[in-house]
């Protein structure tokens, strides 16, 4: 492992860009999602029919498919010479993932009792309040396991957007040290793992306190 000590720096600032990439997919991904699921369970056929086109198409295309039409598809088609691949990679990471978020939120929405709807419904509240007042609140803690799940494997995921050029990633830095440096392949390679898996890591006790929070609170 004295390559990986040795080039500490380097592994470090690929740490944070990565973590940053994660973070803003994170983000992205939960806000979008959960329009998307909106979307879904709406009373407005049109918005229905579009959150089903979108997961549909999103969820049967590779990943690499999605990143390479945003890194390379998007910047000529709209004269974007000089386009942030990094910005670019994180937006497909985002589309990509809200469609997995939407579906683990919808499927919390359905576990909800009807008649919970329903009660809303006579006292006078609208769609709007109905989702955001008392089913959304409910479905939160059926939904923490496997919408931490989908953030997880984005956070795996966002190894892939190093791969389109990102630049000053983990990605990045095994293959600088690699390629550039001609440093052996399996401490390098096993320096960016150990990366990923603290991220991964993180995230996963982070989901079980939550989990645990929301037990409590039933």
């Amino acid at each position: 492992m004295e390559p990986v000590i040795d080039n500490l720096d380097l592994y470090v600032s690929g740490f944070l860009r990565s973590l940053g990439i994660a973070l803003w997919g994170a983000v992205g991904a939960l806000l979008l999602g959960t329009l998307l699921a909106t979307f879904r369970v709406s009373p407005v056929p049109v918005l229905r029919r579009f959150g089903a086109a979108y997961v549909g198409t999103i969820r049967n295309t590779p990943l690499t498919i999605v990143l390479f039409f945003f890194a390379f598809a998007i910047p000529p088609a709209f004269g974007l010479p000089d386009a942030d691949y990094y910005v670019l990679g994180t937006a497909g990471l985002v589309v990509y993932t809200a469609a997995f978020v939407c579906e683990s939120i919808r499927s919390g929405v359905n576990a909800v009792p009807s008649g919970q709807a329903e009660a809303a419904r006579a006292l006078g509240m609208g769609f709007r309040q109905n989702l955001t007042l008392v089913v959304l609140p409910q479905a939160m803690r059926t939904v923490v396991p496997p919408t931490g799940n989908v953030i997880i494997a984005m956070i795996k995921n966002s190894a892939v957007v190093g791969a389109i050029g990102v630049g000053g990633d983990l990605f990045s830095v095994y293959n600088r040290l690699t390629s550039a440096f001609g440093y052996p392949r399996l401490p390098i390679i096993t320096g960016t793992a150990i990366g990923y898996l603290v991220m991964t890591i993180t995230a996963g006790v982070v989901l079980v306190l939550l989990e645990r929070r929301l037990a409590v609170a039933r």
